[in-house]
């Protein structure tokens, strides 16, 4: 059985996904939608699984506005909104894409989200990983697109946004068996370039990867907030400035940083700047697989 906190999640990420795509529109603030989006998961019920990223274009994940980010929307940019929600611990992971105002790329959209329907009907106990892979890159192949071959889906677990097991954008061969229960965010990634993502800017978001003592009383205090309030989750640089300033919270967490405490993630960009679409859903394996984020 899965977990009622599962599915409660999951609800609560589709209403902030679709909620959200309302917010995509030319001028908006990446920063207020992200909040928006945020506050959303939280009016809800649910909590903030990690920092909402609007990623535009050629970035294809993990482009988390950051405090006071001053960047606003402009017609035609292709935005990645990727969210997620916890019940009690239990993660679950969504995402859409929206072209603002214009549909040069609906396509490309239209490519990722036919992939994302093609693996889920074959999500069932007993399908190999690499062929729920294959599925995804004959759909986007077909439409005259390219995978992105080192983005994947993942498990999703307790506190856990990657919970071991992950699932291919392309057939990479593996031949472990899908097993009932299991829950999984799938998540396709189409592109007009080579199919590869590189490290770009940091994105000013951190995970804690290590638990030991910090000697300054401000990194205690800060550090102590993080592990209530986020444990190994990612947390966003902004949301720890709002509540101890900024001026602390950069000293914190460059001194956490250097002490291997957290480390900070980067945005990742298609390594040939050519634009990115992604769509996602969280599915637990069934012989009718079930779409908790639907």
């Amino acid at each position: 059985m899965v977990s009622e906190d599962f599915i409660k999640a999951g609800k609560i990420a589709a209403q902030a996904r679709e909620y959200g795509r309302m917010l995509v529109k030319e001028n908006a603030s990446i920063l207020e939608i992200a909040e928006k989006i945020e506050n959303k998961i939280v009016e809800l019920g649910g909590k903030i699984a990690f920092p909402v990223d609007v990623s535009s274009n050629f970035i294809a994940a993990h482009d988390c506005p950051l405090f006071n980010d001053p960047r606003s929307l402009k017609k035609g940019d292709l935005v990645k909104l990727d969210l997620g929600v916890h019940v009690n611990g239990y993660v679950v992971d969504t995402a859409c894409t929206v072209e603002v105002g214009d549909t040069k790329h609906a396509e490309m959209i239209n490519a990722v989200e036919e992939a994302l329907k093609e693996a889920i009907k074959i999500f069932k106990p007993g399908t190999k990983i690499g062929d729920v892979g294959a599925r995804i890159e004959k759909v986007i192949k077909d439409k005259n697109f390219s995978p992105v071959r080192n983005l994947s889906g993942h498990e999703v677990g307790h506190y856990l946004i990657h919970a071991g097991l992950t699932i291919p954008n392309y057939n990479n061969g593996n031949q472990t068996e899908l097993q009932e229960n299991q829950v999984f965010a799938i998540e396709p990634f189409a592109t007009t370039g080579d199919g590869i993502v590189i490290e770009g800017k940091p994105a000013e978001v951190y995970g804690m990867i290590n638990e030991k003592p910090v000697r300054d009383d401000n990194a205690r205090m800060i550090l102590a907030f993080i592990k209530e309030n986020y444990k190994t989750l990612p947390f966003a640089k902004r949301w720890i400035a709002k509540k101890f300033n900024m001026l602390k919270t950069n000293l914190a967490l460059t001194s956490m940083e250097r002490a291997e405490i957290i480390k900070q993630y980067s945005q990742l960009v298609e390594r040939t700047k050519k634009p990115v679409a992604q769509a996602e859903h969280t599915v637990v394996v069934a012989e009718n697989p079930i779409v908790l984020t639907k």
